[in-house]
């Protein structure tokens, strides 16, 4: 179903908000959002609260405050509230003082991206990709009670063919087969071409964990998500098509690092690789550009 006809029967809120659960997969479409919402709802219903809950606080913050609509509307101010509301909603027991944090939470999200947005389009400045939940995260999981429940997993056929599925669905902190399914439709359904990429990713991923023995991670798809997330960002690069396996590659590279430091990974590793990447890239842009006559300069614009 095309996402202009999936519009005409949606509100604007609720394509904003879907937009925002579609945006954590870098994609703009409400229903791949949907199917990304309905993963949450059938494999861990006890987060769904907290992921709405964070995603309605950064779409009515930028609302609010007067954000440009067509920012809203992509879903850009909702994204990092879910994967806020996600984690706190994961991490930390209910209270009543939960769904506040979670509110505040997106709402901070929101203002800290309309900030990384205004400089992004005027000084060629990085993308925020999920920086601000990263940031955010790190501050909060230092209240957190570290968890110490870790469940043995066989290595079987059967849960090598489901590992890369699980693989997209820990980008949402979601392990179960199913999750990654639905995601992995969703994104079929939004760009062939990103799905493509995103179920390579995993694969490497999870190949990439068992080469060093971590079955753990590799069958339960902790070794795979930032590496996807890292090939859909460069998955529309038709003109450079060598640039997700580069992303792919520095995701995985860059992951044992935020372990050696003692910070969380979540999806740093996709950060620091996007920024690395598009760092190198512009500047050989320049240089190229320097050295040709007449070249002309282009600038492409980007929400993310």
């Amino acid at each position: 179903m095309p996402a202009n006809h999936f519009n005409t029967h949606c509100p604007d809120w609720a394509t904003a908000l879907l937009n925002g659960f579609s945006q954590i997969f870098l994609q703009r479409h409400p229903l791949c959002g949907l199917l990304c919402l309905l993963a949450i709802l059938f494999t861990a219903p006890t987060l769904l609260g907290g992921a709405l809950l964070g995603g309605v606080a950064g779409l009515l913050t930028a609302q609010r405050r007067g954000y440009a609509k067509a920012d809203r509307q992509a879903g850009l101010f909702s994204y990092n509230g879910v994967l806020l509301g996600l984690l706190l909603s994961l991490y930390f027991p209910w209270s009543a003082m939960l769904p506040l944090v979670i509110i505040a939470c997106g709402g901070l999200s929101a203002m800290i991206t309309q900030q990384w947005l205004k400089r992004a389009r005027v000084s060629q400045y990085l993308p925020a990709y999920t920086a601000p939940f990263v940031g955010m995260s790190w501050l909060l999981l230092c209240f957190a009670t570290p968890s110490t429940t870790a469940h043995l997993i066989e290595v079987s056929a059967l849960n090598m063919l489901a590992a890369p599925l699980k693989g997209l669905g820990q980008v949402m902190f979601l392990g179960h087969p199913l999750a990654g399914a639905m995601i992995a439709v969703g994104l079929l359904i939004a760009d062939r071409r990103a799905f493509c990429w995103a179920l390579l990713a995993s694969v490497a991923g999870m190949a990439w964990s068992l080469l060093h023995h971590d079955f753990y991670s590799a069958l339960i798809g902790l070794g795979g998500y930032n590496a996807v997330l890292a090939a859909l960002a460069f998955s529309s690069q038709r003109q450079q098509p060598w640039l997700p396996l580069v992303g792919i590659a520095s995701a995985l590279l860059l992951t044992p690092v935020f372990a050696a430091i003692g910070l969380p990974t979540l999806t740093a590793p996709f950060i620091l690789a996007g920024w690395l990447i598009r760092t190198a890239v512009q500047t050989f842009g320049k240089t190229t550009a320097a050295g040709t006559p007449c070249a002309l300069e282009e600038n492409h614009p980007r929400l993310r």
